[in-house]
């Protein structure tokens, strides 16, 4: 039988070791957690209050849950795809997973104490999964989500400040003030009614909507009982400056009365002048 040299040889895989593969996963990872136990002299689960586990290749992790008091790990920089290993770890405080291939972060909501969780450089793409499962993390301030499909969304960063309010940190840039004023008023429309529409205690109509077509309001005609300067005046008006005209005309006149005191004798006058001089003068100013 003649080999051709220039056909790459068929592998064959057995079906066994596809099974295998998980378990070969999780032994690597259960030795890499082992080795880390040592290195920092934890001998208790008890006492394991952080684990570095990054640049390790895993692409499976071991359950975790028997680190009860574990605040800190470190998964930076491997193959991980999701996050299953996290269920107990209630005072989880600081979680890295950057650098990874997670797609998704199903398990997260377990983790109450979580304050900073760095998921950037990771394929996540439903953004609508991503927030709802970081919405059970009340104390999260620090959160990093760049680098991933989902962030090409439009107003990727607006949409993450408005769901999850309580992140000041968001990729590595604090939230403002105009952020957030700004995601109230493209995903808020209610309440930016109500706060852009209180003067005086009345309202008018002052929110913006962007969605809302641009409405022309039609010119008003004045009231046939209306009455100016002995017309009677019933044209539109097209210019708003007219308007404005024939409103103030109709306010209420207000009178100011002052003294003219360049018509009041001074001290020398009076001693010097011996004829009466006329009574000081008064200056009535009338306003609309």
């Amino acid at each position: 039988m003649a080999w051709d040299l220039n056909r790459p040889p068929r592998i064959s895989l057995h079906p066994m070791s596809l099974v295998r593969a998980p378990e070969v996963a999780l032994e690597i990872s259960r030795r890499a957690v082992e080795d880390q136990l040592k290195i920092c002299g934890f001998k208790r689960d008890a006492d394991v209050f952080e684990l570095f586990l990054s640049q390790k290749d895993l692409t499976e992790v071991i359950d975790l849950s028997r680190f009860k008091k574990l605040k800190y790990l470190w998964l930076q920089h491997n193959k991980l795809q999701g996050i299953t290993f996290l269920t107990r770890n209630y005072c989880l405080v600081e979680l890295y997973l950057n650098n990874n291939a997670i797609f998704d972060i199903g398990g997260l909501h377990s983790l109450p104490s979580l304050y900073l969780l760095l998921l950037h450089h990771n394929e996540l793409t439903n953004i609508d999964a991503t927030v709802k499962e970081l919405k059970g993390m009340p104390n999260l301030k620090i959160l990093t989500l760049h680098q991933n499909p989902l962030c090409q969304y439009n107003l990727y960063r607006l949409y993450i400040i408005c769901h999850l309010p309580e992140v000041e940190f968001l990729d590595r840039k604090q939230v403002t003030e105009d952020e957030r004023r700004a995601m109230i008023t493209v995903f808020h429309h209610e309440k930016t009614h109500i706060i852009q529409s209180i003067a005086f205690r009345g309202r008018v109509d002052a929110s913006w909507n962007p969605r809302a077509p641009f409405k022309q309001k039609p010119a008003r005609r004045v009231p046939p009982d209306f009455a100016f300067a002995n017309n009677v005046d019933k044209t539109v008006f097209d210019d708003p400056e007219d308007a404005v005209l024939v409103r103030s005309m109709k306010r209420s006149a207000m009178a100011i009365t002052s003294l003219n005191w360049d018509t009041v004798p001074t001290r020398e006058e009076k001693y010097l002048d011996e004829k009466g001089r006329e009574p000081a003068q008064m200056l009535t100013v009338t306003l609309r």
